[in-house]
């Protein structure tokens, strides 16, 4: 798959990168874009380990597989931050740490039908703020539904500060400059 999916080209959104609270899960002594790409490559070999499971997923939505890629990476260090799957206090489920709160979860926690769940609640944020922000660009409703999958799409309320309410306040920016990273390395 290219850069664009029918929800944007992943290539083309703006991106500051990890906060420094995220980049200290790995003890880096920087934050932005080149932080966000350390902490993917660290997870670059589990990902590539899950890479058909996330190509199917990504092929049933329509959507770039480096997103999911990314998301894994963010939410559990794809596994490698899990305990019996779980994450979040036991929250949350699986490598892409579906809340279940607000989800049954699906599959098990590195499942293909987990990852499809996951990607699914993904293209149903784009939805909401597509709706919420019709005058966005695809790659800018995109963004903005990385911030609504951490935290829901009430919280999306600017483009600006897109990630004002997100975890560590970088939630989107990450994701991006971390699917970015894995575009780049063909993923």
């Amino acid at each position: 798959m290219s850069g664009f999916s029918k929800y944007g080209d992943i290539t083309r959104v703006d991106t500051s990168g990890a906060s420094q609270t995220t980049a200290n899960q790995d003890r880096l002594g920087y934050s932005g874009v080149a932080a966000s790409h350390k902490l993917m490559e660290t997870d670059f070999q589990r990902a590539n380990d899950y890479k058909s499971s996330i190509y199917q997923a990504a092929n049933e939505y329509q959507i770039d597989p480096a997103l999911i890629g990314a998301i894994a990476s963010r939410e559990s260090r794809v596994g490698a931050a899990l305990v019996n799957g779980r994450g979040d206090q036991g929250n949350a489920f699986g490598l892409m740490q579906v809340d279940k709160r607000w989800h049954s979860p699906r599959g098990s926690f590195d499942s293909v039908e987990h990852l499809k769940q996951g990607t699914g609640i993904l293209v149903d944020m784009i939805g909401d703020i597509k709706r919420k922000f019709p005058s966005w660009t695809k790659e800018q409703q995109l963004k903005g539904a990385l911030a609504a999958y951490n935290m829901g799409p009430h919280i999306v309320r600017d483009y600006q500060n897109v990630d004002a309410s997100t975890t560590g306040q970088d939630y989107s920016n990450d994701v991006i400059a971390r699917a970015q990273w894995l575009k780049k390395k063909g993923f």
